[in-house]
This record gives structure tokens, C-alpha cells and sequence, in this order.
């Protein structure tokens, strides 16, 4: 592709409009009318790598038969956010351990095989974070065994999740003890990366999944989904179809987790709330 001397400044207004219908169709991004910047600034880079001179010239690549089988995974890799942290809203863990645990043993649950997904896992500290928490759990209760499903749209930070290195900064909110257990300082003098040990990342599977499909193709029941901070970037409809989904893929008496700042009120769904930001399926009745 050629490249032009200088760029637009902004995108047009038409072009605005089908990257947001686009987004919308095929990853239930609304965008909205107050995002044009943000867009412009992250499809900036996107201009670099393929050497494409404009914004309009983008889309009209993108809206190609080309770019619909090249490009709408770089794009949504690009449009999608991907903030993550370790033990982010700590208070979900403490309710882990001392309600939702408990509360699966004595609904009957399988407690040596159950399943936790962390849906929109980003670079992988949502899971790591959860194998740390249930791995001292069952440590002190041996009857307790769980794997971890991890899934995604974005195939790039599922890259950086599988590989588990994280700088000296991003472990910082692992709390002491954890770091000396399940966390190993590179062996190169001076490093400041650390690796998650190898018992940690066998315990989760990453996963390429789009939340917007109609299936997700999980085999059986999931006793806990992770789904924290994701469906604040959808519209409501969006969130009634996403949520029904998950709810269908929770085992009965299982539990799901979102953001402190995301609600399910007005929400046909099968859950009821036990805690801030904590929802509980219903048994089947009848």
C-alpha cells in the first residue's frame, strides 16, 4: 500500500458511524457519539503498521473483501479496552473464600471438580489472581479442586496472558506471602519481570471466545463466572442478551461476579443478589 505524505486529522462523520455500526455488529462495543477521539488516537496505529495514509482510506481497506477477512480481529483488538490488575476489587475474593465456597459445598456441588470462568480475562490477572486465592483454599480444604477457563476476543492479550511474565509494578498488589509462593523473579541479574509458576498456569485454559456469539461451545455446567467490568461497555439490550447467556452456562446455585460499578437491575435473568456485585442462580424448580 502506498503511503501518502500526511494524514487526516479526523475521521468523517460517515466513516465514524460504520466503524461504530461495525463494533457494535461484532463485538458489542457501543461506542457512541463521544469516542471519536479515542478512536482516531488507537486506529492511528493501525495507519502505521499497514501503511495506509488516511482514516478514509482505512475504512474503505477495512470495509474491502480484504480487510473483512484481515483486519476486523486487529480491529477489534483495538476498539476493545483491556484494563486488568491483580486482585482488582479485592473484596470479591474475600467473598470467595468465605461465602461462595462454602455456600457450593452445601447446595450439594461437586467441590473436586469445579469449574470457575473468567470471562474477558485480558492479560490474564483476573485468572491468576482467582488460581492463587482457590489454590490456598485448597490448601487448607483438600476436598476443593477447580480449573480455570479464561476467554477473550482479544487474541493479543491472550498472547501476553499464556506467557505469565508480568513487570515488578503490575504484581505489586499481590500481597506478600502469594508473591513468594506462586510468583518467580527472572532468573536474568537485575530483572524486574516475574513469572507465574508452573502449577498456577496449568490450573487455567486460555480461550479466543467472542461474548457476542450465540454459543460458546462450554462443555457441561460452570459453578462461578468472573465477568467484572465488561458489560458497562455494553448497551442494555446488549447486556440482557450477554447476561442471559452466562446465566444459562451457570449450574444451578452457582454464582456470577461483575464490576462494583455494573448493575443487573431491571434485568430478566435467573439471579438473585447475595452482595454487592455478587448474583446467585436459582435452583430449577418444578
Amino acid at each position: 500500500m502506498r503511503v501518502a505524505h500526511s494524514r487526516e486529522e479526523c475521521i468523517s462523520p460517515r466513516d465514524y458511524s460504520r466503524l461504530c455500526d461495525l463494533g457494535y455488529s461484532k463485538a458489542g462495543i457501543h461506542l457512541g457519539g463521544d469516542r471519536k477521539t479515542m478512536l482516531e488516537v488507537r486506529i492511528r496505529r493501525r495507519l502505521k503498521d499497514l501503511g495506509i495514509a488516511t482514516y478514509g482510506a482505512y475504512c474503505d481497506y477495512l470495509f474491502s473483501a480484504e480487510g473483512q477477512r484481515e483486519e476486523i480481529d486487529a480491529l477489534i483488538d483495538v476498539v476493545t479496552t483491556n484494563k486488568t490488575d491483580f486482585f482488582r476489587e479485592p473484596r470479591h475474593f474475600d467473598l470467595l473464600q468465605e461465602r461462595v465456597l462454602p455456600g457450593l459445598a452445601s447446595s450439594g456441588a461437586d467441590t473436586r471438580s469445579l469449574t470457575v470462568w473468567s470471562a474477558g480475562c485480558s492479560t490474564g490477572e483476573e485468572p491468576y489472581t482467582l488460581a492463587m486465592v482457590l489454590s490456598e483454599y485448597s490448601r487448607q480444604h483438600p476436598e476443593y479442586r477447580f480449573r480455570i477457563m479464561a476467554t477473550d476476543i482479544s487474541r493479543i492479550v491472550l498472547d501476553r496472558a499464556a506467557t505469565a511474565i508480568y513487570s515488578k509494578d503490575a504484581v505489586q498488589p499481590v500481597p506478600e506471602a502469594l508473591r513468594a509462593r506462586y510468583l518467580m523473579r527472572g532468573r536474568e541479574p537485575g530483572t524486574s519481570r516475574f513469572r507465574v509458576v508452573p502449577e498456577l498456569r496449568q490450573m487455567v485454559e486460555f480461550r479466543r471466545l467472542n461474548l457476542m456469539d450465540s454459543d460458546y461451545g462450554i462443555d457441561g455446567e460452570v459453578q462461578m463466572i468472573f465477568c467484572r467490568n465488561v458489560i458497562i461497555y455494553f448497551d442494555r439490550a446488549t447486556q440482557q442478551r450477554l447476561l442471559g447467556r452466562l446465566a444459562r452456562c451457570l449450574a444451578p446455585g452457582g454464582y456470577l461476579f461483575v464490576g462494583h460499578a455494573e448493575t443487573l437491575h431491571s434485568l430478566d435473568l435467573p439471579l438473585v443478589p447475595v452482595a454487592p456485585a455478587l448474583y446467585r442462580k436459582a435452583h430449577a424448580t418444578g
